[in-house]
């Protein structure tokens, strides 16, 4: 056995080489700066050729030689020997396989040693192509427990989760749990109690609103977890009541108007005022919000209403109403409950309001959808064909707007296709209760395509609200396998929805069959209004002229009026009686 300088390329390659497979390209770089930095430390082995050729052949460390061309040497040491009569098959095997990389263990102590005589973590880094990263973390095994790291050296080690939480814990802390829980020989230790006797909460940097100033203030000192992702700020604090308290400052520093801090559940949900109604689509300016921490310690908000003063007429009305509308309910759990309804209502708004704002309308839409928003169930309007005096609202500004100081109507078409468009959102709402315009707000949606603005209905606050049969079908049209429990279903459907827009098909504008048909009921009334005038004209004067008791003086319609309900007739009223609708529409 000698050793030679030689040039590397003039080394061959051995046919019965046992590694034929190619090296990783990690691996190939990382053998190359190693080359680079240190040189090759143990030298290959070469064996005179055996056919009676010159040449040497390379019995161990074929990738040393490769990476040594690539390094651009000149030269490099081998190791000579005399071939086997097998020509090294059994030594390449051998060479091969009884090999172990270091664990984790050996491999800090080896940084550890680099870096006492002198040695950068950048310059490790460079040398063993490893990010400063990865040696920063080795390194973290420092404040490792002593007898942990020889359990560890075994072979016996923790993933990096349950490592994660051991470095990040006192040694005393450390001794005592692992004095409970040490293993017998031979046996491996239980990393998961041991993990979970130590793990402390934490606050992370990234759910903070508050600023460096609070964070100072508190005493809150931030310390970056180095096995969390590169690209994220992984900074935490264990200090809890310190987090919290600073974003409850911050909170109480930044409150709207009309804002509330207020308390959440068991469930970390927020509680709202008594009588309080949540708002889950845009909010508007009379709205109230409410600012709370959720169970991460992040700063969030609701949104909700306080329900207006009814007239106490206006109460008995509506409540008699609920009540006949109660008892006839079927006892089965519809697909949406109530709660549902509602937020289908404020999705359905606010959809409609953008659309309105944002959406192509041709001209003769926009006026058409301006005559049938007049005939809105919200609308309320000063008409001088009957005595009934209902205030005009919010309405008036828009006429302003196309009125000149002259009082000349504005024909500029741009004005008015604006002043259309905010007057039709003034007036049409799908809101449920006494703003609801009825089915011709479905019909203004669906004709200008604002089911395209709907939001996304894949939410916790939202499934809650569907039954079990409605929460199934959604699974099976967007490929999600229904769970045996129902919140199981639900939390795969948020889940899926996080990044996919999830409407509920009862959400959508189209309008049923029977509410256009029960809308039209009024045109075939109005109709035969027309058809039916003369005759009635005829018949009151048939009256005066055959009945001489009756005071001249005395009209008919008008002591019907006085004696009935003046309120426009229902749907129903108008098959029992299209007579009298005749004469009010009249």
């Amino acid at each position: 056995m000698q050793i030679l300088k030689i040039d590397p390329r003039a080394l061959k390659g051995n046919p019965d080489d046992a590694r034929r497979s190619k090296s990783s390209p990690q691996a190939d770089a990382l053998l190359l700066a190693t080359v680079k930095a240190v040189g090759i430390i143990q030298p290959p082995i070469v064996s005179p050729e055996t056919d009676g050729g010159n040449g040497l052949i390379i019995q161990a460390g074929h990738r040393r030689v490769a990476q040594a061309i690539a390094a651009g040497l000149d030269e490099i040491e081998v190791i000579v020997r005399e071939a086997a009569h097998d020509n090294g098959a059994m030594r390449s095997m051998v060479e091969n396989i009884a090999r172990e990389p270091l664990n984790p263990i050996d491999q800090w102590r080896g940084i550890e040693r680099l870096v006492a005589l002198g040695w950068t973590e950048e310059a490790i880094g460079v040398a063993l192509a490893l990010p400063v990263r990865q040696i920063r973390k080795l390194r973290l095994l420092a404040n490792v427990l002593a007898a942990m790291l020889d359990h560890m050296a075994l072979g016996d080690m923790p993933n990096e989760q349950q490592l994660r939480t051991i470095a990040a814990a006192s040694l005393e802390e450390q001794k005592e749990v692992w004095n409970a829980n040490k293993p017998k020989k031979a046996e491996r230790a239980d990393w998961y109690n041991i993990a979970r006797a130590l793990s402390k909460t934490r606050m992370f940097a990234k759910d903070a609103s508050f600023g460096d100033d609070l964070a100072s203030a508190y005493g809150i000192e931030w310390v970056e977890d180095l096995f969390a992702p590169a690209d994220q700020d992984s900074r935490y604090t264990t200090n809890v009541e310190a987090f919290l308290g600073a974003q409850q400052e911050w909170m109480t520093s930044n409150l709207p108007k009309k804002g509330a801090i207020v308390e959440v559940n068991n469930w970390g949900q927020p509680e709202l005022p008594k009588k309080a109604e949540r708002v889950y689509g845009k909010p508007s300016k009379s709205d109230h919000v409410g600012m709370y921490l959720d169970r991460d310690g992040k700063v969030q908000s609701v949104a909700y209403r306080m329900p207006e003063e009814k007239k106490t007429k206006g109460a008995a009305a509506s409540g008699g109403s609920d009540d006949g509308a109660v008892i006839e309910a079927p006892k089965v759990r519809p697909d949406v409950t109530q709660k549902g309804q509602d937020m289908i209502g404020d999705f359905r708004t606010d959809a409609l309001h953008e659309a309105l704002g944002r959406a192509p309308i041709e001209d003769d839409t926009l006026m058409a959808l301006l005559v049938i928003a007049f005939a809105g169930l919200n609308v309320r309007v000063d008409s001088g064909a009957s005595d009934t005096v209902i205030g005009p609202g919010r309405l008036r500004r828009h006429a302003a707007r196309l009125l000149s100081d002259d009082g000349e109507l504005s024909t500029d078409m741009e004005t008015v296709r604006v002043v259309a468009r905010s007057a039709l959102i003034d007036v049409l709402s799908c809101r449920r209760g006494m703003s609801n315009s009825g089915v011709v707000s479905r019909i203004a949606g669906a004709t200008i395509g604002a089911d395209s603005f709907l939001a996304n209905m894949g939410s916790e606050d939202f499934l809650l609200c569907l039954s079990r049969q409605a929460l199934e079908t959604a699974s099976k049209d967007v490929g999600v396998t229904p769970r045996q429990k129902v919140r199981e279903t639900r939390a795969a459907l948020v889940s899926h929805f996080g990044e996919e827009r999830f409407v509920h098909n009862s959400a959508l504008f189209a309008p049923e069959p029977k509410e256009i048909a029960d809308l039209k009921k009024y045109g075939d009334a109005f109709d035969q209004t027309e058809v039916e005038e003369d005759g009635i004209a005829d018949h009151v004067s048939h009256d005066s002229d055959h009945e001489g008791a009756t005071d001249p003086g005395d009209d008919p319609v008008e002591d019907d009026a006085e004696d009935g309900d003046t309120t426009e007739p229902g749907i129903d009223d108008l098959d029992d009686d299209d007579g009298a609708y005749a004469i009010a529409a009249e």
